[in-house]
């Protein structure tokens, strides 16, 4: 099997994953998935699709994540993940859809509008 690219993104993060056949190791920036996010927590965030499909022991996957937070992140890698592996194989969409894995969360930082002091919060009215 030659490497799988996919790209999953969150918020401000971007994660671009290679999938090749292994034996389930999980490189972040060079550096081990423990180490890049120590809280198991997030650990298992990124895992959800590999371990819905039982397949988290047959695969290396390297990634490169930039921007955002480690929750942004975390989830962005989740994305890219299911989406590789889908591309690895078709017929495991349905599972990964069922769980909400292939789904692109849309939602962004809104902008700071000039004149206000944050995006909706306005400056106090006063009467007189």
């Amino acid at each position: 099997m030659e490497v799988i690219n996919a790209l999953g993104r969150r918020k401000a993060a971007v994660a671009r994953v290679f999938v090749s056949e292994g034996s389930g190791k999980i490189t972040i920036n060079k550096r081990d998935l423990e180490v890049y996010f120590p809280s198991p927590l997030l650990q298992y965030v990124v895992k959800q699709p590999l371990n819905k499909l039982g397949v988290a022991e047959k695969y290396d996957i390297k990634v490169n994540l930039d921007g955002g937070g480690f929750k942004g992140q975390s989830e962005a890698l989740r994305l890219a993940i299911a989406r590789a592996l889908v591309k690895i194989n078709a017929e495991d969409k349905p599972a990964l859809k069922s769980e909400g894995f292939m789904t692109r969360d849309p939602r962004e930082v809104e902008r700071k509008k000039p004149g206000q002091p944050k995006a909706r919060k306005r400056f106090q009215f006063s009467k007189r």
